[in-house]
């Protein structure tokens, strides 16, 4: 296989991502644990990073649930980010400020515009995308300075990934006084959130208002925490962006991932759990990457997920908050429909017709497509449905009907602009990463649509730090109408305020189309989701 240069964008230095103050006693708190000493931004935001909130997951502690942070005297330095969680390199949109991967990664880091711990601010805890396999709480897009200077007290979390957060096997299971293995990774968030609800207090922060958020695996984090018993009760809203576990295809059991674990055990020769945690992380997370190596994701364990996440909130017992939610226009690529052949009617039916048989004439009718365009459109559409949007449709939909509060959905529409003209002839890959060509390979096109990723540095206000793309004055403007949106979801559980567009509530029938023209409209297409639906309960 053809080997593509990844290049991750270009991010500011890490010296000039935030110019500091000295450290001084304004940028100390006090936690539970001890206390933390950070820095203190131009702009009077007060960054901790690195801050731990369980104890390092290595040894005995490797796939346990996390546990509690012992406490420090003194004070310990809050300056730089921790180490990232176990990953290799595998999407080329990422570039980290963390100081290496590691085992040792439940860390946190919180940004925050108080001046004293008395001022009750709303609280963003946000989750990273990357398929649960990679991403960093220390990514640039991810900076949580934008939002602070809005009067949010913003966190990023790390969990765990891949192998060491998703690993479920029968001795696990039975050493567990739960009773259950694998989703440490969701265990580690929640066990962030709740000592964000311990401590946020001392930042600021109100513990009575926190807002978790997240992007792909991050939005099927939300949706998690949303959904389980350990965590629902400590949230007061939720943002999703792209994503959610209520998928097409129902999670695995215990049971069946206790199989798939085992059998992988069995092909590193470690015939007991001992043996398992005997081998160094490195060479787990290489046997892991191997092609045919299974994919370790979220399971319904009976603890952390008492029954799936669909069940969950068909039944009304997830979290019963407000909830903005969306995805982008072009989620996935026609490609995944088509493999290599050209976007015609005909190869698009043939597509079809592969993949869904005696409803190939009902999907067709969905996704209609009599010339090349429409071909190619039709199956964007329908990979990125089954890819990822109908997924977060069921998530807003169920929770409309169930929980009792406001959903807000968006779709996101705006393409990225062209790249500077230091990429050269690179290309776009899947989820914002750049694949650098040939110097004679020509120019691919631009995406017609907003691509997988394409949204989080303009809702996060970080569009300065990725310097892959030509941003303009409307970019700009648009990462401002999606920033004032995201702040006031969070401060009050609404997007709506002075000088912006309405958002309608979903039960109104409308969703807002975030482009540089941000207006409301119909629901245009949930007789797709509906049929797809239909065909998942199948």
């Amino acid at each position: 296989m053809k080997l593509l240069l990844l290049l991750s964008f270009v991010a500011l230095p890490l010296a000039t991502m935030a110019q500091t103050k000295p450290a001084s006693a304004a940028a100390q708190v006090r936690t539970a644990n001890g206390l933390l000493e950070g820095t203190v931004a131009a702009s009077g935001i007060r960054a901790f990073k690195g801050v731990a909130f369980a104890a390092p997951p290595v040894g005995e502690l490797r796939w346990k649930a996390p546990q509690p942070v012992q406490r420090w005297s003194g004070v310990r330095s809050a300056r730089q980010f921790g180490p990232r969680a176990m990953q290799l390199p595998v999407f080329g949109d990422m570039n980290f400020r963390s100081n290496g991967v590691s085992e040792d990664c439940l860390y946190l880091n919180v940004w925050t515009p108080a001046k004293t711990g008395k001022e009750q601010l709303p609280v963003l805890v946000y989750f990273y995308g990357g398929g649960f396999i990679a991403g960093d709480g220390s990514e640039p897009r991810y900076d949580g300075e934008s939002l602070a200077r809005r009067g949010i007290v913003t966190v990023t979390v790390n969990y765990r990934l891949g192998v060491f957060g998703f690993f479920a096997h029968p001795e696990l299971t039975k050493e567990s006084p739960n009773h259950a293995s694998g989703n440490y990774g969701l265990l580690d968030q929640a066990a962030a959130i709740r000592w964000v609800q311990q401590n946020i207090a001392a930042f600021g922060g109100d513990p009575k208002k926190i807002t978790v958020g997240g992007e792909s695996a991050g939005s099927f984090s939300v949706s998690a925490q949303m959904a389980s018993p350990l965590s629902k009760q400590l949230l007061a809203g939720a943002i999703g962006e792209s994503g959610s576990l209520l998928s097409l295809q129902p999670l695995p059991t215990l049971a069946q991932a206790e199989q798939t674990g085992a059998a992988f055990a069995t092909t590193l020769g470690a015939s007991s759990l001992a043996a398992l945690r005997a081998l160094p992380a490195q060479q787990l997370l290489e046997a892991a990457g191997k092609p045919g190596a299974p994919r370790f994701s979220a399971i319904v364990d009976g603890y952390f997920f008492p029954k799936s996440p669909k069940e969950v909130f068909a039944a009304g017992e997830q979290a019963h908050v407000p909830l903005l939610v969306g995805w982008n226009s072009q989620e996935m690529s026609a490609g995944a429909i088509l493999g290599q052949e050209a976007p015609t009617p005909e190869t698009f039916a043939q597509a079809v017709q592969k993949l869904y048989g005696a409803q190939a004439n009902d999907v067709l009718k969905l996704y209609p497509a009599t010339t090349a365009a429409e071909a190619e459109r039709a199956a964007t559409d329908l990979a990125s449905d089954r890819f990822i949007a109908y997924s977060t449709w069921k998530w807003a939909d169920l929770h409309g009907q169930t929980g009792g509060q406001p959903v807000y959905r968006y779709l996101y529409a705006r393409p990225r602009p062209a790249m500077t003209p230091e990429m050269g002839n690179a290309t776009a890959g899947l989820a914002g990463g750049v694949v650098k060509q040939t110097p004679d390979a020509p120019k691919a096109p631009l995406a017609k649509g907003a691509v997988h990723s394409a949204e989080i540095e303009y809702a996060l206000g970080n569009l300065g730090t990725n310097k892959v793309y030509a941003w303009t004055p409307d970019d700009y403007k648009l990462s401002e109408t999606m920033q004032q949106y995201f702040a006031n979801f969070v401060k009050t559980g609404n997007p709506n305020g002075a000088g912006l567009p309405t958002w309608p509530a979903s039960k109104s029938g409308q969703i807002l189309r975030l482009d540089v023209k941000t207006q409301a409209g119909p629901e245009a297409n949930r007789a797709r989701y509906l049929f797809l639906d239909q065909l998942a309960g199948k």
